[in-house]
């Protein structure tokens, strides 16, 4: 694996198992790598980043075949973006950098503290599942008419704008929507995975997200919390630090807008 770095405008490239890998960097202090969600990019961040650069170097990478980093020819799989993501810490020699991941960013972030335990410090994953039938039937038949002939009603919704504005390649709209429809159709269950973390971790979701709440207290059981009273100093906690967070009033789709992600975010790994 050759990883080099070259400067753009806004931000840079490295060179990362065969990506053109495109990341931002915000803020000072302790490293956190913040994950968007599908068919985003960083910018999802905007309305919290103020918040969390006030305590953190923020960096914001675009996943495969998102914003500003072009896709390549592999699927769209959270296990190999986890790699992507621990070669960048390598690549910035990050000593064990945060991660917080939202959704598709969420599940990248699982997966880079199961795969690369030693790379990562504390753990914050909102809103996304352990398994692929944890959401609603509704949203799983949404999610299954996902492919490139969506592409074309998909032009007045604020993902196609952001990508056509910032995307190397306009083109691969139809494409990236392909491949989001394909991985997921894949079936998984990461409840091993979750089970086994050796990192302190943040199980987050808004009260109406794609998934019931008892998903996330689901999670959060496998971490060992949810089974005792937690005790006046915190001695029936679970342990390894793990945490829960349900942010009211909010859904998959309002939750990046909310004050209450940054704090949330902030308090768990000032902890």
């Amino acid at each position: 694996m050759t990883n080099t770095t070259t400067a753009t405008a806004t931000g840079e490239y490295a060179q990362i198992n065969g990506l053109d890998l495109y990341y931002e960097s915000h803020g000072s202090g302790r490293p956190m790598i913040l994950l968007h969600g599908g068919l985003g990019s960083g910018e999802m961040f905007a309305p919290v980043l103020p918040a969390l650069t006030e305590h953190h170097r923020v960096i914001t990478p675009d996943l495969q075949g998102h914003g500003r980093t072009a896709d390549i020819d592999r699927p769209l799989d959270v296990r190999l973006m986890a790699d992507d993501i621990a070669a960048l810490i390598d690549h910035l020699g990050l000593d064990r950098p945060d991660i917080v991941g939202f959704s598709l960013g969420g599940g990248v972030a699982l997966q880079t503290a199961v795969k690369h335990p030693d790379k990562v410090g504390r753990l914050a994953v909102f809103s996304a599942f352990l398994r692929d039938d944890a959401v609603y039937p509704e949203i799983r038949a949404q999610q299954g008419q996902v492919s490139g002939a969506a592409a074309e009603f998909m032009k007045d919704t604020p993902m196609y704008e952001l990508y056509q504005r910032v995307a190397p390649r306009p083109e691969d709209f139809s494409r990236l929507l392909d491949k989001i429809g394909e991985a997921m159709a894949v079936e998984f269950d990461f409840t091993e995975d979750v089970r086994g973390l050796r990192v302190p971790t943040l199980i987050g979701a808004g009260d109406a997200d794609m998934a019931p709440p008892s998903h996330y207290v689901e999670m959060f059981g496998l971490l060992g919390g949810g089974q005792r009273d937690g005790g006046w100093m915190g001695e029936g906690r679970p342990e390894g630090g793990h945490a829960l967070a349900i942010l009211p009033g909010r859904t998959h789709y309002n939750i990046l807008d909310s004050p209450l992600f940054a704090a949330t975010t902030l308090a768990f790994l000032a902890r």
